[in-house]
C-alpha cells in the first residue's frame, strides 16, 4: 500500500495513515494483534505509524462502539474490511488527536477509502465520520 494519496508532495502524516492502514489490514487478515505485525516488520515502523496502530488497537472496543452507533443500518461484520479499518483509524484520530483538524481526518479517511476500497466507500466513510465528528463527546466540543 503505497500510493501517496493525492498528486501533491507526500505528507508525513498521510504516509503514516496509509502505512498504519496496511499494518491494521495485515493484522485483521491474520487475526493477530496489530502490534505483533508492527514488531515483525523488517524495517522498524515509524513512531507516527506505531502510534496510530497502537492507539487503534488499545481503543478498539470504544471505537467499534462508535461505528456501531453511527453506521445506521450496518454492522461491522457487513462492512468491507478496509472501510472498517479506515473508520477505526479516523475515529482514533478524532478521539485522541485534537491537534489534527476534523476536516483533515475526514478528508484523509475518505481518500484512503476511495483508494483502497469499493466505489461507494468514500461516501459511506464520510457519512459515518461526519456524524461521529458532530457528537460533542467525541471531540470535546
Amino acid at each position: 500500500m503505497s500510493s501517496n494519496l493525492g498528486s501533491g508532495r507526500p505528507d508525513r502524516r498521510s504516509e503514516a495513515r496509509e502505512q498504519a492502514l496496511g499494518l491494521l489490514y495485515e493484522a485483521s487478515t491474520k487475526d493477530i494483534d496489530p502490534r505483533v505485525v508492527a514488531d515483525a516488520q523488517i524495517v522498524a515502523v515509524d513512531s507516527d505509524v506505531l502510534s496510530l496502530v497502537v492507539g487503534v488497537s488499545e481503543r478498539g472496543p470504544e471505537i467499534d462502539a462508535l461505528i456501531e452507533r453511527f453506521a445506521t443500518g450496518w454492522t461491522i461484520q457487513r462492512m468491507p474490511a478496509i472501510d472498517v479499518l479506515v473508520l477505526r483509524l479516523a475515529i482514533y484520530e478524532l478521539l485522541a488527536r485534537p491537534d489534527v483538524p476534523t476536516a483533515v481526518v475526514l478528508d484523509e479517511a475518505v481518500e484512503l477509502a476511495k483508494t483502497f476500497s469499493t466505489d461507494d466507500s468514500g461516501r459511506f466513510v464520510n457519512g459515518v465520520l461526519a456524524a461521529i465528528a458532530k457528537d460533542p463527546q467525541v471531540r470535546g466540543q
